[in-house]
């Protein structure tokens, strides 16, 4: 290795020319920003969307369907989550709590047990909402399904 092999470590020389320094860095003056206009401005910042004043695509474009502003969106648990949950960690009492704490719910969301699977375990359940194949499922081992 001598002299004529030495090469600056990878990305430590910029390639990129700065602007706006001055005039003798050739890229002084309007800063390669053109004249006038909103994006020769500081701050600018175009909208999501803009379309250069036509009409956007998002307001072209018709809308369709419903939206109910009052829908309730239910987390769905099947009794065969509920079964694996009484059988690995010995539970007989279920509830929003041991939900959020075994990872099946989060804080803030509605619970709804659905009736998929098969119970065998004798539990009791409380949630916001149950289906009647749920009900029948956890009554028919014993079990209590309480609406809060």
């Amino acid at each position: 290795m001598d002299l004529s092999n030495l090469k600056p470590a990878e990305g430590s020389i910029k390639s990129k020319k700065r602007i706006g320094r001055g005039q003798g860095s050739g890229r002084g003056g309007t800063s390669t920003r053109g004249h006038k206009g909103a994006k020769s401005r500081s701050g600018y910042k175009q909208k999501m969307g803009f379309e250069g004043g036509q009409m956007p695509l998002y307001r072209r474009v018709p809308k369709g369907g419903f939206k109910n502003i009052n829908r309730k969106e239910y987390r769905g648990i099947n009794i065969d989550a509920l079964q694996k949950l009484a059988e690995e960690n010995n539970i007989d009492v279920i509830n929003q709590e041991v939900l959020i704490e075994h990872g099946l719910a989060q804080k803030n969301d509605l619970i709804k047990i659905l009736g998929r699977g098969e119970l065998k375990a004798k539990i009791e359940v409380t949630a916001h909402a149950f289906s009647k194949s749920a009900i029948a499922a956890i009554e028919a081992q014993g079990g209590v399904a309480t609406k809060i």
